[in-house]
């Protein structure tokens, strides 16, 4: 799942920190869940941002270390498609 736009974050907490409603309530303003205006709120106190995080890498290549053998078997076999 992709993180919330920044844009979506600011006016969250913008709505919570006018004041005179609850986390619940924002949520549901939101459409979101109570959780995520809490961690919304503890990143902006701890963090002074609401960026998200980076994006971790993901699986290595399965292919690694085999780039050699498919290059010779592609210069061997021009007519091969994958």
């Amino acid at each position: 799942m992709k993180p919330y736009s920044v844009d979506l974050r600011s006016k969250i907490i913008s709505v919570y920190e006018a004041g005179n409603t609850s986390i619940r309530k924002v949520a549901e303003r939101f459409k979101v869940s109570k959780n995520t205006v809490q961690n919304l709120v503890k990143r902006k106190r701890e963090k002074g941002t609401l960026q998200p995080n980076a994006a971790t890498g993901g699986k290595p290549s399965q292919l690694s270390g085999y780039e050699q053998q498919i290059e010779q078997m592609v210069a061997e076999h021009l007519d091969y498609t994958l």
